[in-house]
């Protein structure tokens, strides 16, 4: 995409450098996304949503966790959080309780049969994972995606205003 040169403003442009990594970053996304998600739901019949949900309870203490924290730690906003908790529920997968300690919060907790189709579940994800990207990169490329992406993350939680003070010169 071209700029018309008398348009002044203070966007920073990406080089065309910058737009060929940030495009070609945006495709490999979508294609381990759509090759991992098709692969879920072919074998397990499971959206990877649901299985990021049961894979961050049996990793909990007790496979248990209170609804904002398995929030926290997934992909889903609260609201479709609660939806795929339900759905989850009605595959006997996850039960809820309410939080003793907090009338207001909520506990999922995976259950065996939960468990047990996670654990079905798994080694064909992982199979996928590798296949369509840890074997492709190098032991150091490994190494330098999970720096890349802490960075990624660590920016994406930090108020614009905050962290990007190098480019006030």
């Amino acid at each position: 995409m071209r700029y018309y040169a008398d348009v002044t403003m203070t966007t920073r442009w990406l080089t065309e450098e910058e737009q060929r990594t940030w495009r070609l970053f945006l495709q490999a996304c979508q294609s381990v996304f759509a090759a991992t998600d098709a692969q879920l739901a072919r074998d397990s019949g499971l959206p990877h949503g649901y299985y990021e949900i049961l894979v961050h309870l049996s990793e909990a203490p007790n496979r248990a966790l209170r609804m904002t924290q398995l929030a926290r730690a997934s992909t889903y906003s609260k609201s479709r959080l609660s939806h795929a908790v339900a759905r989850l529920e009605e595959r006997g997968w996850v039960q809820r309780r309410d939080c003793e300690t907090d009338r207001r919060g909520q506990i999922a907790q995976l259950t065996g049969e939960g468990f047990a189709a996670l654990a079905a579940a798994a080694p064909g994800h992982v199979d996928q994972v590798r296949r369509s990207l840890m074997d492709v990169l190098t032991p150091d490329q490994v190494e330098q995606l999970g720096e890349i992406s802490a960075a990624i993350i660590a920016a994406a939680a930090c108020p614009a205003e905050e962290c990007h003070e190098a480019d006030n010169f």
